[in-house]
C-alpha cells in the first residue's frame, strides 16, 4: 500500500480500514495501571500550557536491563534499569487504558511476537522529555530523558560488525528481540540501518545538546554513541554520497538512509541540534551537510504540477508521498542556516507554502497521497506539518506559514473529520487516528501521544501561534483537490480492469481499477463542476518508453495532452512505468462537468485530478470564522465571498514563499463588499468580523 515496513503498516492502521481519510492514531494504553480518567476538556487560556506529559509517563515502565555482549550502558553496573515506553495503549470502555505491546502475547513467557517497547518510540519519547525539560526548566522531564537515553542506547549495538545500528525490540523482561514476527526489515533489526538508527540519531543529537552543560560526562557518553551512529551511516548510505540511483527516469540521492528523505530528514533534526552544540566536529556536521542536501534533492513537483511542491519521501517513488516521517520540511528549514545554505531552504519553503496549502484544502492532512488523498490522518502526520510551518516561517522569515500552521494545529482541538477534539489536556491523551467517515480510533498508543506533545511543545512555545490555533476548532468547509475515477465515465474502445492489488508497489490504482483505453478509444470523466476555472491533472500509467499521447478536451476546449509513455528507464523503483498525474495546458472552465480522453495509442488511466484555481479551506472556533484561499492559477484572481451585514472581511495576501505582500486597493485590510484577492501561488487569510 506504501513504502512502510511491515512493522510500521501494523501499527499506524486504524480499528477499521487504512484507506481513510481521516485517521487519527494515539495509542493503546495500560494493564494494570490506568492514567486519570479522562473528562470533558476544560476551556484552555492562551497562557495556560498546552503540554500534560501524565498519559505518556504513564505509558513509561522501568526496563531491566542484562549484561548482554555488544549491548551495555551509561552506568549499567550501578543503574540496572532504565525506563521506555510502551507501544499501545489500548483505551477501556472505563476510560482507562492498558499497555500492550507489539504483536501478540504468549501467555506462558509474557512474551510479544514483536515486543513491548521499541526504539522509535524510545527515541522519539526521549525527545519530547528533553524539549520540554529546555523549555520549562522541568527537572521531572531532565530525569525521564535521562533514563530514557540510556535505554535507547542499550538498544544500540556497541561492537561487532553491526556497531552504531540498532536493535527495533524489546520484552518487558529486557531481553532484546532482534527478529520480530512477521519479520521486519532489516532482519535481524540491527543488521543494515534502519528508521530506528535515524531515530536514534535525532535523540541523541538533541540529547548532547540538552546535557552539554548540566551534564558533561553524560554528554560525553551521548556524544560517543552518536559517533558510533554517524560512523555506521558512513559505512552504509553516506558511503554512497555524491552518487545517484534512477527511478522512472529521474536522478534520485544513492545516499539517503534506507532510501527514504523521511528517515534521514529525522537524522537531519538530531544532527543540526549537535552541531549547534559541537561546533568543532566536523565528521558530524558533514554527514548533516550530506543528508540535508539529500532530503532537499527530493523536492518535487510546483504550483501547477503534481505533488506541488512537496519533499517526496522515497527515493523508489516518483508518485508516493507519505507523513509517516515526514519531517522533511523542519529538518531542512533547521539544517539551512547552520550550514549557512540558504539554497536548501528553498525545498522547505516550497514543501511548506505550496504543498501544505494544497493539503490542507483537499480535507486535511491526510496521512498519504499515492498520488491522490484516501488515506488516514494521524497525529504523526499533523505534527509533522505543524512542526514544519514553524520551522520554515522562522528560517524564512516567512509569518504567513504560521497561519497555515495554526489551521493544521486546530485538527486537535476539533478542526478534523470526527469533530472532535484529538488531545485531552486534562489527561494528556491523543486519540490513534480518524477515518474518512470520521470514525475515530480512541486507543492513545506512544507514537500518536508523542507527535502531539512535540505539537502542544511547539505552540506552548508561540504564543501567537497558540492564540490562533485556541481559536480553531471546527472545519467549516474544504474546497480543494478531488479525484473523479476513470471507471465511473463512459468508455468506448476500451475496458475497466481490476488488479489483484491496487499497489504496484510504487504507488495505488485510485478504487483499485483504472480503464485500458486502446488506440482511437474515447473516455468521458464526469468531474464536479465549480464556478471557476479547474486544473486537470490526468492520471496516467506512462510506459517506461515513448508510447504515443492522449488528447484531452472538454466541449470545444482542447486542455491539451499527456504522454502515454516516456517515464523512462525503470531504475530502482518495484515497477516499469509510473502512474502519475499530469499536467496540462489549459484549466478547465467554469461550470463544465466532463473531460474527454481521446487515446492515440494504448493507455492506462486511473482517473483525473481535479484542482479548483482558488481552494480553500474555512474554519471556525471562539476567534470567528476564518478561511484559507489558496492559489494553483498563474495569475492574480479575486473571489467574491458574502459577508452578512454587520460584518466586514480582513485579509493579508501571502506569496508563493509565505511572505507578505504589501497592502493594496483590493487586498489586506476591511472591504464590506467580499472582495479577496489572491497572488499566484499564494495563499490570502481571510477574517470574518463584526463592524
Amino acid at each position: 500500500m506504501t513504502r512502510a515496513s511491515t512493522r510500521q503498516r501494523s501499527r499506524y492502521a486504524p480499528v477499521a480500514s487504512l484507506a481513510a481519510v481521516s485517521l487519527l492514531l494515539t495509542g493503546a494504553g495500560a494493564a494494570s495501571a490506568a492514567p486519570p480518567s479522562p473528562s470533558a476538556p476544560p476551556t484552555v487560556g492562551t497562557q495556560a500550557p498546552l503540554t500534560n506529559l501524565s498519559h505518556l509517563n504513564f505509558l513509561l515502565d522501568s526496563v531491566p536491563l542484562h549484561a548482554v555482549d555488544g549491548h551495555t550502558t551509561y552506568q549499567l553496573d550501578e543503574r540496572p534499569t532504565a525506563q521506555a515506553p510502551w507501544t499501545y495503549a489500548n483505551k477501556n470502555d472505563d476510560g482507562s487504558y492498558t499497555r500492550v505491546g507489539g504483536g501478540t502475547k504468549d501467555a506462558a513467557t509474557g512474551y510479544w511476537t514483536q515486543g513491548a517497547f521499541n526504539a522509535d518510540d524510545i527515541a522519539r519519547t526521549a525527545v519530547v522529555y528533553l524539549r520540554h525539560w529546555q523549555q520549562t526548566g522541568d527537572t521531572t522531564s531532565r530525569d525521564h530523558a535521562f533514563e530514557v537515553l540510556r535505554e535507547l542506547t542499550y538498544l544500540q549495538t556497541s561492537s561487532g560488525p553491526n556497531a552504531g545500528n540498532v536493535v527495533l525490540w524489546q520484552q518487558p523482561d529486557g531481553s532484546l528481540t532482534p527478529s520480530a514476527k512477521p519479520a521486519e526489515l532489516p532482519d535481524p533489526s540491527d543488521s543494515a540501518e534502519s528508521y530506528w538508527l535515524a531515530r536514534t540519531v535525532w535523540a541523541l543529537g538533541e540529547g548532547y545538546a540538552a546535557f552539554k552543560v548540566a551534564d558533561p560526562q553524560f554528554a560525553a557518553f551521548l556524544k560517543a554513541r552518536l559517533d558510533l551512529a554517524v560512523a555506521s551511516l558512513n559505512k552504509q548510505s553516506l558511503a554512497k554520497y555524491g552518487t545517484y540511483d534512477i527511478a522512472d527516469g529521474d536522478k534520485v540521492p544513492a545516499w539517503l538512509i534506507t532510501g527514504g528523505a523521511d528517515a534521514s530528514a529525522e537524522a537531519v533534526l538530531g544532527l543540526t541540534a549537535y552541531t549547534q552544540a559541537a561546533t568543532d566536529d566536523g565528521v558530524a556536521a558533514t554527514a548533516l551537510r550530506e543528508l540535508t542536501e539529500g532530503v532537499a534533492a527530493m523536492s518535487s513537483g510546483s504550483v501547477r504540477q503534481w505533488p506541488f511542491g512537496a519533499i517526496l519521501p522515497w527515493n523508489q517513488s516518483r508518485t508516493l508521498w507519505h507523513a509517516w516521517g515526514g519531517m522533511t520540511a523542519a529538518a531542512v528549514a533547521g539544517a539551512s542556516p547552520v550550514l549557512n545554505r540558504p539554497d536548501l531552504l528553498t525545498a522547505a519553503v516550497r514543501d511548506s507554502a505550496q504543498f501544505t496549502p494544497q493539503l490542507l484544502a483537499a480535507g486535511g492532512p491526510d496521512n498519504a497521497w499515492s498520488p491522490v488523498p484516501g488515506e488516514a490522518q494521524i497525529a504523526y502526520g499533523v505534527d509533522s506539518r505543524v512542526e514544519g510551518l514553524v520551522a520554515t516561517a522562522r528560517a524564512a522569515h516567512a509569518p504567513g506559514l504560521l497561519d497555515v500552521a495554526a489551521v493544521t494545529a486546530g485538527w486537535y482541538f476539533g478542526a478534523n473529520r470526527s469533530g472532535k477534539p484529538a488531545y485531552n489536556p486534562a489527561t494528556g491523551t491523543a486519540i490513534d487516528g480518524i477515518e474518512t467517515d470520521g470514525r475515530v480510533n480512541p486507543n492513545s498508543g506512544a507514537e500518536s501521544t508523542i507527535h502531539t506533545l512535540l505539537s502542544r511543545l511547539a505552540l506552548d512555545a508561540n504564543p501567537e501561534l497558540k492564540a490562533k490555533a485556541l481559536g480553531i476548532n471546527h472545519t467549516v468547509g474544504t474546497d480543494g483537490l478531488k479525484v473523479a475515477e476513470a471507471e465511473s465515465g463512459a468508455v468506448t474502445g476500451g475496458q475497466v480492469v481490476k488488479p489483484a492489488s491496487a499497489w504496484t508497489g510504487e504507488a495505488n490504482w485510485s478504487g483499485g481499477a483504472y480503464v485500458a483505453l486502446n488506440a482511437g478509444g474515447t473516455l468521458r470523466i464526469p468531474v464536479p463542476a465549480a464556478d471557476q476555472p479547474q486544473n486537470i491533472y490526468p492520471i496516467v500509467n506512462q510506459l517506461p518508453n515513448p508510447a504515443g499521447t492522449t488528447s484531452w478536451t472538454s466541449g470545444d476546449t482542447v486542455l491539451g495532452t499527456t504522454a502515454n509513455g516516456g517515464a523512462g528507464e525503470q531504475g530502482i523503483t518495484a515497477a516499469p512505468g509510473k502512474l502519475s498525474p499530469l499536467s496540462l495546458d489549459k484549466a478547465l472552465p467554469a461550470h463544465r462537468d466532463s473531460v474527454l480522453a481521446t487515446a492515440g495509442s494504448n493507455v492506462a488511466i486511473d482517473g483525473v485530478l481535479v484542482q479548483p484555481q482558488i481552494s480553500s479551506v474555512s474554519v471556525s472556533g471562539l476567534s470567528g470564522e476564518r478561511t484559507l484561499f489558496i492559489s494553483a492559477a498563474s495569475t492574480s484572481v479575486d473571489r467574491k465571498i458574502d459577508v452578512p451585514q454587520g460584518f466586514h472581511l480582513s485579509q493579508q495576501a501571502y506569496d508563493a514563499s509565505g511572505r507578505a505582500l504589501p497592502p493594496t486597493a483590493d487586498q489586506n485590510g476591511a472591504d464590506h463588499a467580499g472582495r479577496v484577492s489572491v497572488a499566484p501561488g499564494g495563499f490570502t487569510w481571510v477574517s470574518i468580523d463584526q463592524n
